[in-house]
């Protein structure tokens, strides 16, 4: 699961307590909710799914899969259909193969997601094995579905959008240039990251 309403509160006041603005945010918007995802193969068929299109095109093409697939949507399932089956539930050709990715690399165990390594940066290198699944995808995953604590997605635009004006930088900071800004902040950046979401485009600021 997820970092918890607790964790994220005692990440944040750390952050706070180091980073006057984040302190001055805090007061103006309060804490974020967690963001809690399940862990395992759906969650990330789901972000597969839900890649370039609106939350409502994803859930149907989801509810289609499910129907088809089972509830479960299980990896051999998927992989036992072809192309036509797949294209009727609404999965292009770049998302199916993006799906077999997935499906192939959960049944031959070669992606163990209940096993991930401990070390971030090689857990997100054995997510990003699957085709459709970049940095950012791994990432959210991790801190979203995993909880782990020091995940700091600084590619994420609205996460440099949020530095940028939390900050009072001269311009948004590149993923480079937000990653260093974080540093720092370490190990307590993926509750900052949530921060930074719920700072992002916020009326009180």
């Amino acid at each position: 699961m997820g970092l918890t309403k607790e964790q994220i509160k005692q990440g944040i006041d750390h952050v706070a307590a180091m980073e006057p603005a984040f302190g001055i945010a805090l007061i103006r918007c309060g804490y974020p909710e967690p963001r809690i995802r399940p862990t395992g193969y759906r969650t990330l068929l789901r972000t597969i799914v839900g890649q370039q299109v609106s939350v409502a095109a994803a859930a149907s093409v989801w509810n289609k899969l499910e129907i088809e697939l089972g509830e479960d949507i299980a990896p051999d399932e998927l992989l036992s259909r072809d192309f036509d089956a797949l294209r009727a539930c609404g999965l292009s050709r770049q998302k199916q193969g993006y799906a077999r990715s997935l499906c192939e690399l959960v049944v031959s165990e070669e992606l163990k997601l209940d096993d991930l390594p401990d070390h971030d940066e090689e857990a997100i290198a054995e997510l990003t094995k699957i085709k459709g699944i970049g940095r950012w995808s791994a990432e959210i995953y991790l801190l979203f579905a995993e909880g782990r604590p020091d995940i700091w997605p600084a590619g994420d635009l609205a996460v440099q959008a949020a530095m940028h004006k939390l900050l009072g930088l001269d311009e948004r900071p590149s993923e480079k240039e937000a990653r260093a800004l974080a540093e720092k902040f370490s190990p307590h950046r993926g509750a900052l990251a949530i921060f930074s979401w719920h700072c992002y485009d916020n009326p009180a600021l």
